[in-house]
């Protein structure tokens, strides 16, 4: 029940609610005008067909969204937030204050165009995503002041230290071709308009001009326009990772809004902007993609619990974009208030060397023994090229896995400093990991066949936030649970075999 004084207001979503739902018609919409531009205006029956399904689902939609809204108030007290929604069955949902961890205001295009922003509140149990409270277009003045109500942050002491941990400098914009955009976003734009224009009943393939357009590449000179077009995808892709990187990260700021909260705020068309509670914050992740890794850049993330699902805490648990790396080691280390971030200071316990011929052979089974065969095969069957084309793959790609394999080695590291647990690994993405060792609830040890014989573990620590496990791959396994056991005390002493004292050697190896 809910036990506000009778006094206090409920408040019902902003009737602009009604025109965001409006907006679920524009992809119908869109694509029937799409389809008219490349046919000249001739949409054949299946086409018509679908639009009308489409509509009929979008106009379903927002009937249902309307009485959504009708039948949604909230209401704020000192202590609690109260939803009372439903239609059938009245539903009274009552969230004491202190078990909201972090509050997401997000406006699309749509949403700002009419003021309005939407505010996700994560709760202790908002793991899964279901313990998420989530208002629909709320007034933006409205939105602000309820989630400084939800945080309950206010604090008048002024902080030792810049609460500011960065803001966005344009000249950043140099890392954004050295993500995956530059030709998985070419990719993943390419398989969204085929599937609008497959949904309404068009072929692409069938198009005159995009049949004139494979008809001229298949008669040239392959060598030449095969590059060619590689150049143009990647051109492509880069106007499309910079175009990306501008609207995710225009107006970003990442800063202490007080002593105890971390907000972090960006975004041109859609905004957004996310507050992390201190007390949730049991670590950082810094991410290093090969080719970002090459430019000298990097990214940072907060590993924090009350942000949603997985997918979800990944969006929005991001503290700064691809810049530069020294920015992304300063934010990293104002995010655990530490003066020098320990992913610098400390030096990493590289993994036994027989990890080194683990990554060797794995390169090997998986990738040039696959495609080669798959060369060789159709080669010994049809024609001489493909052999030659065999050989010629397995001299190259050889040593390219080697490098590879040495790389993400060295990359492969462990150690304790202080309160945190340091990992690192991974070569096409290195991620570093600094978490606080009293935010592990429980280990897993994992090992397959071949690591079993080679002598090596996989030790996974499950924490209730970021990804909810972190996986420390290739340790010995003879060294595995004395090293658990110190980094986090009291989850295997009853497992440990506390005669032979394993633990001291560790400790004193890594302290």
């Amino acid at each position: 029940m809910n036990n506000a004084p009778a006094s206090t207001p409920w408040h019902r979503p902003d009737p602009r609610t009604l025109l965001v739902h409006c907006g679920w018609l524009a992809p119908p919409l869109g694509s029937l005008a799409l389809t008219a531009l490349a046919t000249g205006g001739r949409i054949p029956a299946s086409g018509w067909i679908t639009l009308a399904a489409l509509a009929l689902s979008f106009a379903v939609v927002t009937a249902i969204g309307l009485i959504r809204w009708s039948r949604t108030h909230y209401q704020v007290t000192a202590d609690s937030l109260a939803i009372r929604s439903g239609v059938l069955t009245t539903r009274l949902r009552t969230v004491p204050l202190h078990r909201i961890r972090s509050v997401d205001l997000t406006a699309t295009p749509l949403h700002r165009l009419l003021g309005l922003t939407v505010v996700r509140a994560g709760t202790t149990t908002s793991g899964d995503g279901r313990g998420e409270i989530t208002l629909n277009a709320v007034p933006v003045r409205d939105a602000h002041r309820l989630s400084g109500a939800l945080l309950a942050r206010a604090d008048s002491r002024a902080l030792a230290d810049d609460p500011v941990l960065s803001r966005i400098d344009w000249r950043w914009l140099r890392y954004a071709p050295l993500t995956f955009w530059v030709i998985g976003g070419v990719g993943v734009v390419a398989g969204t308009v085929y599937r609008i224009l497959d949904g309404v009943g068009l072929e692409l393939w069938r198009v005159g001009f995009v049949q004139n357009a494979f008809r001229q590449f298949g008669n040239s000179v392959l060598w030449l326009t095969v590059p060619a077009a590689l150049v143009a995808v990647i051109a492509l892709g880069s106007v499309g990772a910079l175009a990306t990187y501008v609207e995710n990260w225009w107006g970003f700021s990442a800063a202490w809004t007080d002593a105890r909260t971390l907000t972090v705020r960006r975004g041109l068309l859609t905004t957004r902007s996310v507050s992390i509670e201190r007390a949730r914050l049991r670590g950082v992740l810094l991410r290093e993609p090969l080719l970002l890794r090459a430019g000298g850049g990097a990214s940072a993330a907060a590993v924090a619990g009350g942000l949603g699902n997985r997918e979800e805490a990944r969006a929005r648990s991001v503290l700064l974009p691809p810049a530069p790396r020294d920015e992304a080691l300063r934010v990293a280390a104002g995010a655990l208030r530490t003066p020098r971030l320990p992913l610098v200071s400390v030096e990493l316990e590289r993994h036994p060397r027989v990890a080194l011929r683990r990554r060797m052979m794995r390169g090997m089974l998986l990738f040039v023994l696959p495609v080669t065969a798959a060369l060789l095969i159709p080669g010994a069957l049809l024609t001489s090229v493909l052999l030659h084309c065999a050989w010629i793959f397995a001299l190259v790609a050889t040593p390219v896995v080697w490098l590879l394999a040495r790389d993400a080695y060295r990359s492969l590291g462990h150690a304790l400093h202080g309160p945190h647990l340091l990992v690192r690994a991974g070569t096409f993405s290195r991620d570093t990991l600094a978490l606080e060792r009293d935010a592990i609830a429980a280990w897993t040890f994992s090992s397959s066949p071949f690591a079993r014989r080679a002598g090596l573990v996989t030790i996974t620590a499950a924490v209730a936030a970021g990804e909810h496990g972190y996986h420390i791959r290739d340790f010995a396994a003879d060294r595995a649970p004395a090293f658990a056991a110190v980094t986090a005390p009291g989850i295997l002493d009853e497992f440990l075999d506390h005669g032979s004292r394993p633990e001291a050697s560790v400790t004193a190896k890594h302290l």
